[in-house]
């Protein structure tokens, strides 16, 4: 047997392993369910919420004061609301409600994440605030680099007040094409979050907040994104910062400055 036909079963097995193990490199679960008061946060609610097929989710909240926005979390790949505590305590501070939901898998919820579960646990999140009677003009959406294709699915399809999103990628097949060029991403790549056709569909204020030496995600796909979007929409790019220290680089300042222009 040549070399030619070995190195055609290695592409086609390695193009295998791709397709039916493609969610094992995207997704990083934590499971470990810690509470509120565990990672350092008083008055912070911890709370289940059933999805449409019936899977626990694990969310956490703490209402805004009056007349602020609340901010509707969507989060990252590897991340949960325990090892995001930092960030939710520095939203509260400035009054603003926070409603982090923990995705399949992550931080004690149930099931397995996927796009379509992702996505339609966004909505139920979504829901269930306004069954709160927190209006929509007082949501604001917000998206942690994988998170980011949620926020704008959501964004898409329930009016909201603005959308946040910090790190955003224009798809996972882009993110993944710039390591593994020479494979057929998109045939094999089961959840794509196609965000830059996405956001087209959102009507929605946009802010995109990112690194200019982010080597996860790249600055240029956020640039991208704010091409793609609609106005009224913001980039803020900070020449330092890399893909997870964006709030010690005063992200946060640049929201509740975005969000106070809009009138949040």
């Amino acid at each position: 047997m040549g070399l030619i036909p070995w190195l055609v079963a290695a592409y086609v097995l390695i193009c295998l392993v791709v397709y039916f193990g493609n969610r094992h490199f995207m997704y990083f679960p934590n499971p470990v369910r810690e509470t509120p008061a565990e990672a350092g946060l008083n008055n912070v609610e911890e709370i289940e919420i059933a999805a449409a097929d019936g899977t626990t989710l694990v969310a956490w909240y703490s209402p805004a004061r009056d007349g602020q926005p609340t901010i509707l979390y969507f989060h990252g790949n590897a991340s949960n609301a325990a090892n995001r505590a930092d960030k939710i305590e520095i939203m509260r501070e400035h009054g603003y409600g926070v409603f982090y939901l923990n995705n399949r898998g992550y931080g004690g919820s149930s099931g397995k994440p996927t796009e379509a579960n992702n996505v339609a646990d966004a909505i139920v999140a979504y829901d269930y605030l306004t069954g709160l009677g927190i209006p929509a003009d007082k949501i604001v959406v917000y998206g942690e680099s994988l998170g980011s294709g949620q926020a704008i699915k959501l964004a898409a399809e329930r009016p909201v007040s603005a959308i946040v999103l910090e790190a955003p990628l224009t798809s996972t097949v882009d993110v993944a094409r710039s390591v593994y060029f020479w494979l057929p991403l998109s045939l094999l790549i089961s959840d794509k979050y196609d965000n830059e056709k996405n956001i087209r569909a959102v009507e929605a204020p946009v802010l995109i907040l990112h690194g200019a030496q982010d080597e996860v995600i790249p600055v240029e796909m956020g640039k991208r994104l704010y091409q793609a979007a609609h106005e009224p929409k913001r980039i803020e790019i900070f020449p330092d910062g890399v893909h997870y220290d964006l709030f010690d680089r005063g992200a946060w300042d640049k929201t509740r400055a975005f969000l106070d222009s809009r009138g949040n």
